[in-house]
Protein backbone atom coordinates (compact mmCIF):
# COMPACT_ATOMS: atom_id res chain seq x y z
CA UNK A 1 0.00 0.00 0.00
CA UNK A 2 1.47 3.35 -1.09
CA UNK A 3 2.39 5.78 1.67
CA UNK A 4 0.12 8.84 1.95
CA UNK A 5 2.31 11.90 1.64
CA UNK A 6 1.40 14.93 3.81
CA UNK A 7 0.23 18.03 1.96
CA UNK A 8 1.60 21.18 3.66
CA UNK A 9 -0.40 24.40 3.85
CA UNK A 10 0.42 27.19 1.41
CA UNK A 11 2.05 29.21 4.19
CA UNK A 12 4.33 26.31 5.16
CA UNK A 13 5.18 25.69 1.50
CA UNK A 14 6.40 29.27 1.34
CA UNK A 15 8.45 28.80 4.51
CA UNK A 16 10.00 25.61 3.11
CA UNK A 17 10.87 27.44 -0.10
CA UNK A 18 12.56 30.25 1.83
CA UNK A 19 14.52 27.76 3.92
CA UNK A 20 15.51 25.80 0.83
CA UNK A 21 16.96 28.98 -0.66
CA UNK A 22 19.38 29.07 2.28
CA UNK A 23 20.14 25.34 2.10
CA UNK A 24 20.74 25.45 -1.67
CA UNK A 25 23.64 27.82 -1.08
CA UNK A 26 24.83 26.47 2.29
CA UNK A 27 27.34 28.37 4.43
CA UNK A 28 30.81 26.82 4.39
CA UNK A 29 30.56 25.95 8.06
CA UNK A 30 27.46 23.82 7.32
CA UNK A 31 29.29 21.80 4.72
CA UNK A 32 32.37 21.46 6.94
CA UNK A 33 30.27 20.25 9.88
CA UNK A 34 28.48 17.62 7.79
CA UNK A 35 31.78 16.41 6.34
CA UNK A 36 33.34 16.23 9.80
CA UNK A 37 30.41 14.27 11.20
CA UNK A 38 30.43 11.71 8.40
CA UNK A 39 34.19 11.18 8.49
CA UNK A 40 35.17 11.34 12.17
CA UNK A 41 33.05 8.57 13.69
CA UNK A 42 34.59 5.33 14.91
CA UNK A 43 33.02 3.37 12.07
CA UNK A 44 33.78 5.82 9.26
CA UNK A 45 37.39 6.40 10.35
CA UNK A 46 38.36 3.68 7.86
CA UNK A 47 36.92 5.82 5.05
CA UNK A 48 38.47 9.03 6.39
CA UNK A 49 41.92 7.42 6.31
CA UNK A 50 41.66 6.93 2.54
CA UNK A 51 41.93 10.26 0.68
CA UNK A 52 40.14 9.07 -2.46
CA UNK A 53 37.21 7.58 -0.55
CA UNK A 54 37.01 10.58 1.78
CA UNK A 55 36.85 12.98 -1.16
CA UNK A 56 34.11 10.93 -2.82
CA UNK A 57 32.10 11.00 0.44
CA UNK A 58 32.51 14.79 0.67
CA UNK A 59 31.27 15.24 -2.90
CA UNK A 60 28.36 12.90 -2.23
CA UNK A 61 27.45 14.81 0.96
CA UNK A 62 27.32 18.10 -0.90
CA UNK A 63 25.34 16.63 -3.79
CA UNK A 64 22.82 15.05 -1.39
CA UNK A 65 22.24 18.34 0.43
CA UNK A 66 21.84 20.32 -2.78
CA UNK A 67 19.45 17.79 -4.32
CA UNK A 68 17.11 17.97 -1.31
CA UNK A 69 17.27 21.77 -1.23
CA UNK A 70 16.73 22.36 -4.95
CA UNK A 71 13.81 19.90 -5.06
CA UNK A 72 12.12 21.80 -2.22
CA UNK A 73 12.68 25.07 -4.05
CA UNK A 74 10.70 23.73 -7.01
CA UNK A 75 8.13 21.64 -5.15
CA UNK A 76 8.26 22.43 -1.42
CA UNK A 77 7.24 19.63 0.90
CA UNK A 78 6.91 16.94 -1.77
CA UNK A 79 8.77 13.64 -1.72
CA UNK A 80 12.38 13.97 -2.89
CA UNK A 81 13.73 11.26 -5.21
CA UNK A 82 16.71 9.29 -3.88
CA UNK A 83 20.19 10.60 -4.50
CA UNK A 84 21.74 8.25 -7.06
CA UNK A 85 23.98 10.70 -8.87
CA UNK A 86 27.52 9.90 -10.06
CA UNK A 87 29.18 10.70 -6.73
CA UNK A 88 26.77 8.57 -4.69
CA UNK A 89 27.12 5.62 -7.07
CA UNK A 90 30.91 5.94 -7.09
CA UNK A 91 30.94 5.87 -3.29
CA UNK A 92 28.78 2.76 -3.15
CA UNK A 93 30.91 0.97 -5.74
CA UNK A 94 34.17 1.79 -3.98
CA UNK A 95 32.84 0.87 -0.54
CA UNK A 96 31.91 -2.57 -1.83
CA UNK A 97 35.37 -2.99 -3.35
CA UNK A 98 36.90 -2.28 0.04
CA UNK A 99 34.36 -4.34 2.01
CA UNK A 100 33.06 -1.19 3.75
CA UNK A 101 29.37 -1.28 2.78
CA UNK A 102 28.00 -0.74 6.28
CA UNK A 103 30.46 2.08 6.94
CA UNK A 104 28.98 4.01 4.02
CA UNK A 105 25.42 3.51 5.25
CA UNK A 106 26.44 4.77 8.68
CA UNK A 107 27.90 7.94 7.14
CA UNK A 108 24.51 8.79 5.58
CA UNK A 109 22.74 8.36 8.91
CA UNK A 110 25.29 10.50 10.73
CA UNK A 111 25.08 13.15 8.06
CA UNK A 112 21.30 13.45 8.20
CA UNK A 113 21.42 13.99 11.97
CA UNK A 114 23.70 16.98 11.52
CA UNK A 115 21.74 18.28 8.52
CA UNK A 116 18.49 18.10 10.51
CA UNK A 117 19.95 20.09 13.40
CA UNK A 118 21.15 22.78 11.00
CA UNK A 119 17.77 22.79 9.25
CA UNK A 120 15.96 23.25 12.57
CA UNK A 121 18.04 26.39 13.18
CA UNK A 122 16.82 27.70 9.82
CA UNK A 123 13.22 26.85 10.66
CA UNK A 124 13.33 28.69 13.99
CA UNK A 125 14.54 31.73 12.09
CA UNK A 126 11.66 31.59 9.60
CA UNK A 127 8.71 31.83 11.97
CA UNK A 128 7.88 32.17 15.65
CA UNK A 129 4.27 31.05 15.19
CA UNK A 130 4.02 27.72 17.09
CA UNK A 131 1.44 26.17 14.74
CA UNK A 132 3.45 27.08 11.63
CA UNK A 133 6.64 25.86 13.23
CA UNK A 134 5.07 22.56 14.27
CA UNK A 135 3.82 21.89 10.74
CA UNK A 136 7.06 23.07 9.15
CA UNK A 137 9.18 20.73 11.27
CA UNK A 138 6.81 17.80 10.85
CA UNK A 139 6.64 18.05 7.06
CA UNK A 140 10.35 18.62 6.51
CA UNK A 141 11.39 15.86 8.89
CA UNK A 142 9.18 13.46 6.95
CA UNK A 143 10.76 14.76 3.74
CA UNK A 144 14.38 14.59 4.87
CA UNK A 145 14.21 11.26 6.69
CA UNK A 146 12.33 9.59 3.83
CA UNK A 147 14.79 11.03 1.33
CA UNK A 148 17.73 9.50 3.19
CA UNK A 149 15.95 6.17 3.66
CA UNK A 150 15.08 6.02 -0.05
CA UNK A 151 18.69 6.91 -0.92
CA UNK A 152 20.10 4.21 1.37
CA UNK A 153 17.71 1.63 -0.11
CA UNK A 154 18.62 2.60 -3.68
CA UNK A 155 22.34 2.45 -2.94
CA UNK A 156 21.96 -0.85 -1.08
CA UNK A 157 20.51 -2.36 -4.26
CA UNK A 158 23.41 -0.93 -6.21
CA UNK A 159 25.88 -2.32 -3.67
CA UNK A 160 24.34 -5.76 -3.86
CA UNK A 161 24.75 -5.80 -7.64
CA UNK A 162 28.29 -4.49 -7.38
CA UNK A 163 29.17 -7.07 -4.75
CA UNK A 164 27.84 -9.89 -6.91
CA UNK A 165 29.87 -8.65 -9.86
CA UNK A 166 33.09 -8.16 -7.95
CA UNK A 167 33.05 -11.41 -6.02
CA UNK A 168 33.48 -13.33 -9.26
CA UNK A 169 36.12 -11.07 -10.84
CA UNK A 170 39.90 -11.39 -11.03
CA UNK A 171 40.41 -7.95 -9.52
CA UNK A 172 38.25 -8.89 -6.54
CA UNK A 173 40.55 -11.84 -5.84
CA UNK A 174 43.61 -9.63 -6.15
CA UNK A 175 42.21 -6.92 -3.90
CA UNK A 176 41.19 -9.46 -1.27
CA UNK A 177 44.61 -11.14 -1.38
CA UNK A 178 46.52 -7.85 -1.20
CA UNK A 179 44.35 -6.67 1.68
CA UNK A 180 45.10 -9.87 3.61
CA UNK A 181 48.83 -9.44 3.00
CA UNK A 182 48.78 -5.81 4.12
CA UNK A 183 46.90 -6.77 7.29
CA UNK A 184 49.45 -9.47 8.09
CA UNK A 185 46.93 -12.31 7.79
CA UNK A 186 48.33 -15.88 7.88
CA UNK A 187 48.30 -16.38 4.10
CA UNK A 188 51.08 -18.52 2.67
CA UNK A 189 53.47 -16.94 0.20
CA UNK A 190 52.82 -19.62 -2.43
CA UNK A 191 49.04 -19.13 -2.24
CA UNK A 192 49.35 -15.35 -2.44
CA UNK A 193 51.75 -15.48 -5.40
CA UNK A 194 49.43 -17.86 -7.25
CA UNK A 195 46.43 -15.58 -6.73
CA UNK A 196 48.31 -12.43 -7.65
CA UNK A 197 50.47 -13.73 -10.48
CA UNK A 198 53.29 -11.78 -8.89
CA UNK A 199 56.45 -12.85 -7.02
CA UNK A 200 56.61 -11.65 -3.44
CA UNK A 201 60.30 -12.47 -3.05
CA UNK A 202 62.88 -9.84 -3.94
CA UNK A 203 62.55 -6.05 -4.04
CA UNK A 204 59.33 -4.07 -4.50
CA UNK A 205 58.49 -0.39 -4.93
CA UNK A 206 54.83 0.45 -4.27
CA UNK A 207 52.80 3.30 -5.71
CA UNK A 208 49.31 4.70 -5.27
CA UNK A 209 47.85 6.36 -8.35
CA UNK A 210 44.63 8.32 -8.01
CA UNK A 211 42.59 10.94 -9.78
CA UNK A 212 39.90 13.51 -9.08
CA UNK A 213 38.87 13.49 -12.73
CA UNK A 214 38.52 10.90 -15.50
CA UNK A 215 39.27 7.40 -14.23
CA UNK A 216 40.51 6.54 -17.71
CA UNK A 217 43.64 8.56 -16.98
CA UNK A 218 44.71 6.00 -14.36
CA UNK A 219 45.84 3.46 -16.92
CA UNK A 220 47.98 6.04 -18.72
CA UNK A 221 49.61 6.98 -15.42
CA UNK A 222 50.24 3.32 -14.56
CA UNK A 223 51.94 2.77 -17.93
CA UNK A 224 54.13 5.84 -17.45
CA UNK A 225 55.08 4.65 -13.98
CA UNK A 226 56.06 1.17 -15.20
CA UNK A 227 58.02 2.64 -18.12
CA UNK A 228 60.07 4.95 -15.91
CA UNK A 229 60.75 2.15 -13.43
CA UNK A 230 61.67 -0.23 -16.26
CA UNK A 231 59.15 -2.75 -14.88
CA UNK A 232 57.30 -4.60 -17.65
CA UNK A 233 55.26 -6.75 -15.22
CA UNK A 234 54.00 -4.68 -12.30
CA UNK A 235 51.20 -5.84 -10.01
CA UNK A 236 48.21 -3.54 -10.50
CA UNK A 237 45.09 -3.69 -8.32
CA UNK A 238 42.00 -1.53 -8.80
CA UNK A 239 41.50 -0.22 -5.27
CA UNK A 240 38.53 1.97 -6.17
CA UNK A 241 36.94 3.69 -9.15
CA UNK A 242 39.49 6.48 -8.80
CA UNK A 243 42.62 4.76 -7.47
CA UNK A 244 45.11 2.02 -8.34
CA UNK A 245 47.55 0.23 -6.06
CA UNK A 246 50.72 -0.75 -7.92
CA UNK A 247 53.82 -2.74 -7.01
CA UNK A 248 56.87 -2.49 -9.26
CA UNK A 249 59.33 -5.41 -9.00
CA UNK A 250 62.63 -3.67 -8.32
CA UNK A 251 64.22 -0.76 -6.52
CA UNK A 252 64.15 1.81 -9.30
CA UNK A 253 61.91 4.66 -8.15
CA UNK A 254 60.97 6.89 -11.08
CA UNK A 255 62.33 10.46 -10.85
CA UNK A 256 59.45 12.64 -9.63
CA UNK A 257 60.09 15.51 -12.07
CA UNK A 258 60.27 13.23 -15.12
CA UNK A 259 57.13 11.34 -14.13
CA UNK A 260 55.26 14.60 -13.52
CA UNK A 261 56.19 15.78 -17.01
CA UNK A 262 54.90 12.53 -18.46
CA UNK A 263 51.58 13.12 -16.72
CA UNK A 264 51.15 16.68 -18.01
CA UNK A 265 48.31 15.55 -20.29
CA UNK A 266 46.47 14.11 -17.28
CA UNK A 267 46.28 17.07 -14.86
CA UNK A 268 43.95 15.38 -12.36
CA UNK A 269 46.22 12.38 -11.75
CA UNK A 270 48.53 12.14 -8.72
CA UNK A 271 51.16 9.52 -7.87
CA UNK A 272 52.60 8.62 -4.47
CA UNK A 273 55.63 6.35 -4.22
CA UNK A 274 56.91 4.34 -1.26
CA UNK A 275 60.47 3.38 -0.42
CA UNK A 276 61.77 0.20 -2.05
CA UNK A 277 61.42 -2.82 0.23
CA UNK A 278 62.51 -6.44 0.27
CA UNK A 279 60.25 -9.51 0.24
CA UNK A 280 56.86 -9.57 1.96
CA UNK A 281 57.75 -7.04 4.66
CA UNK A 282 58.98 -4.65 1.99
CA UNK A 283 55.80 -5.26 -0.02
CA UNK A 284 53.77 -4.05 2.96
CA UNK A 285 56.02 -1.22 4.09
CA UNK A 286 56.44 0.30 0.66
CA UNK A 287 52.65 0.44 0.22
CA UNK A 288 52.20 2.05 3.65
CA UNK A 289 54.85 4.62 2.68
CA UNK A 290 52.98 5.40 -0.52
CA UNK A 291 49.77 5.83 1.47
CA UNK A 292 51.52 8.29 3.79
CA UNK A 293 52.70 10.32 0.79
CA UNK A 294 49.19 10.26 -0.71
CA UNK A 295 47.63 11.53 2.52
CA UNK A 296 50.19 14.33 2.74
CA UNK A 297 49.42 15.60 -0.77
CA UNK A 298 45.72 15.47 -0.02
CA UNK A 299 45.97 17.06 3.43
CA UNK A 300 48.11 19.95 2.23
CA UNK A 301 46.14 20.47 -0.97
CA UNK A 302 49.53 20.40 -2.66
CA UNK A 303 49.79 21.17 -6.39
CA UNK A 304 52.61 18.64 -6.73
CA UNK A 305 51.82 15.78 -9.09
CA UNK A 306 54.23 13.18 -7.73
CA UNK A 307 55.36 12.54 -4.15
CA UNK A 308 58.07 10.11 -3.07
CA UNK A 309 58.12 9.05 0.56
CA UNK A 310 61.83 9.83 0.83
CA UNK A 311 61.04 13.42 -0.16
CA UNK A 312 58.11 13.97 2.19
CA UNK A 313 58.95 12.02 5.37
CA UNK A 314 60.22 15.11 7.21
CA UNK A 315 57.50 17.36 5.72
CA UNK A 316 54.85 14.92 6.93
CA UNK A 317 56.13 15.27 10.51
CA UNK A 318 56.50 19.06 10.34
CA UNK A 319 53.02 19.64 8.91
CA UNK A 320 51.16 17.24 11.20
CA UNK A 321 49.78 20.32 12.97
CA UNK A 322 49.11 22.80 10.17
CA UNK A 323 48.74 25.80 12.49
CA UNK A 324 52.11 25.18 14.11
CA UNK A 325 53.66 24.47 10.71
CA UNK A 326 52.40 27.83 9.45
CA UNK A 327 53.86 29.58 12.50
CA UNK A 328 57.18 27.76 12.01
CA UNK A 329 57.44 28.85 8.36
CA UNK A 330 56.60 32.48 9.11
CA UNK A 331 58.86 32.74 12.15
CA UNK A 332 61.77 31.03 10.40
CA UNK A 333 61.64 32.81 7.03
CA UNK A 334 60.40 36.25 8.02
CA UNK A 335 60.45 38.55 4.97
CA UNK A 336 62.09 35.85 2.86
CA UNK A 337 58.63 34.30 2.75
CA UNK A 338 57.53 36.99 0.28
CA UNK A 339 60.80 37.20 -1.65
CA UNK A 340 61.06 36.18 -5.30
CA UNK A 341 61.26 32.49 -6.13
CA UNK A 342 64.83 32.73 -7.49
CA UNK A 343 66.13 33.98 -4.14
CA UNK A 344 64.33 31.25 -2.20
CA UNK A 345 65.52 28.56 -4.63
CA UNK A 346 69.10 29.82 -4.32
CA UNK A 347 68.99 29.56 -0.52
CA UNK A 348 67.55 26.03 -0.61
CA UNK A 349 70.09 24.87 -3.20
CA UNK A 350 72.98 26.50 -1.30
CA UNK A 351 72.12 24.53 1.84
CA UNK A 352 71.64 21.31 -0.19
CA UNK A 353 75.08 21.85 -1.79
CA UNK A 354 76.67 22.18 1.65
CA UNK A 355 77.23 25.94 1.41
CA UNK A 356 79.32 25.77 -1.74
CA UNK A 357 78.56 28.76 -3.97
CA UNK A 358 80.27 27.31 -7.05
CA UNK A 359 78.24 24.07 -6.98
CA UNK A 360 75.09 26.09 -6.27
CA UNK A 361 75.72 28.28 -9.32
CA UNK A 362 76.36 25.21 -11.47
CA UNK A 363 73.19 23.49 -10.33
CA UNK A 364 71.09 26.62 -10.92
CA UNK A 365 72.76 27.40 -14.27
CA UNK A 366 73.65 30.89 -13.11
CA UNK A 367 76.77 32.93 -12.31
CA UNK A 368 78.50 32.58 -8.96
CA UNK A 369 78.27 36.33 -8.34
CA UNK A 370 74.50 36.12 -8.82
CA UNK A 371 74.33 33.41 -6.19
CA UNK A 372 76.33 35.54 -3.77
CA UNK A 373 74.05 38.56 -4.33
CA UNK A 374 70.94 36.47 -3.72
CA UNK A 375 72.38 34.97 -0.53
CA UNK A 376 73.27 38.44 0.74
CA UNK A 377 69.73 39.57 0.01
CA UNK A 378 68.35 36.52 1.83
CA UNK A 379 70.37 37.31 4.95
CA UNK A 380 68.82 40.80 4.95
CA UNK A 381 65.32 39.30 4.83
CA UNK A 382 65.75 36.42 7.30
CA UNK A 383 65.10 37.03 11.01
CA UNK A 384 68.45 35.31 11.69
CA UNK A 385 71.39 34.92 9.28
CA UNK A 386 71.31 31.74 7.24
CA UNK A 387 74.54 30.51 8.81
CA UNK A 388 72.88 30.46 12.25
CA UNK A 389 69.83 28.42 11.21
CA UNK A 390 70.46 26.61 7.92
CA UNK A 391 68.45 23.47 8.77
CA UNK A 392 65.36 25.39 9.92
CA UNK A 393 65.43 27.62 6.83
CA UNK A 394 65.84 24.63 4.50
CA UNK A 395 62.91 22.78 6.11
CA UNK A 396 60.68 25.88 5.99
CA UNK A 397 61.47 26.37 2.30
CA UNK A 398 60.73 22.70 1.63
CA UNK A 399 57.32 23.10 3.29
CA UNK A 400 56.63 26.03 0.94
CA UNK A 401 57.74 23.93 -2.02
CA UNK A 402 55.10 21.31 -1.26
CA UNK A 403 52.40 23.84 -0.52
CA UNK A 404 52.89 25.79 -3.76
CA UNK A 405 50.55 28.78 -4.08
CA UNK A 406 48.60 27.57 -1.05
Amino acid sequence: MQQTWPEPSERVKELIRRGAEIASNPPEEWVAEIHAATLTGAITSVIAADPTLAELVRKSNTAALLLWATHNLRAPGTRVPPNTDAEALAVSRDLVRRGLDLHGIDSYRTGVNVAWRLWMEVCFGLTDDPDELRELLSVTWESMSTYISDTINALAIRMAGERNQLTTGTNADRLETVSLLLEGAPLSRDTAEQRLGYRLTGPHTAAVVWTTGDAGDLDAAARALARHADSPRPLTVVASASALWIWLPGTVAPPAAELARDLSDHPDVRVALGRPGQDLDGFRRSHLDAGTAQRLLTRLGSPRRVARYDDIALISLVTGDTTKADEFVRDTLGDLLSADQDTRDTVATYVAEQFNTSRTAERLYTHRNTVIRRLTRADELLPRPLAENPTGVAVALDVLRWLGDA
